[in-house]
């Protein structure tokens, strides 16, 4: 146990701080770079400058609306995988490392039906993806994709996730997955 003490002003004190931070995996960070130049009338650059501006709250609820709720984008689904780390580079076509599982009666993979975008936030809990479990497996984690088709290796791949650990179901049991996507001012 640390034992308190006082310091007198002019003291030095050193020491280690131990926390716990909690990390996000990925961060949808929007910024916009600006460039501006200034020419006098004959050509001459006359100054320039390089500067970072923020999004204000409201524009990253927007982009939000527009890419997850709108019909700027393609319909959203939700898949199963299998064990495998996912990278950066996947795409549907091309996940070496993991594997689309389909344990459930679900026709399609389940769409991703989003609510309306709030402080920087916009999540599907009103309308989860519901998987109808029809067999026993092991499910490490989730993935959305732009096609409905059960095991696809079409289409485009936009998130994937693993679970802290393996989960395993068995025929019956229903899995209800909530997706939160947030923004932030880089």
């Amino acid at each position: 146990m640390l034992k308190k003490q006082k310091a007198k002003f002019g003291t030095k004190v050193s020491g280690d701080i131990e926390f716990n931070a909690i990390v996000p995996k990925d961060i949808l960070a929007i910024k916009h770079h600006y460039h501006y130049e200034c020419y006098d009338k004959s050509g001459k650059l006359k100054w320039e400058e390089f500067s970072d501006n923020i999004v204000p709250n409201a524009a990253l609820d927007d982009v939000l609306n527009k890419y997850w709720k709108a019909t700027v984008s393609a319909a959203f689904f939700v898949g199963l995988k299998d064990t495998g780390t996912p990278v950066a580079a996947d795409t549907m076509a091309s996940h070496a490392s993991w594997a689309t599982i389909t344990p459930y009666s679900n026709a399609t993979n389940p769409s991703l039906t989003m609510g309306t975008a709030s402080s920087q936030s916009i999540s599907n809990t009103a309308s989860k993806a519901v998987f109808n479990i029809n067999a026993t497996d092991v499910i490490f984690g989730a993935f959305v994709t732009d096609n409905n088709v059960k095991g696809a290796a079409t289409g485009l791949l936009v998130s994937v996730d693993d679970f802290s650990t393996s989960r395993s179901v068995i025929s019956g049991d229903t899995l209800n997955v909530t997706i939160t996507v947030t923004a932030a001012d880089a």
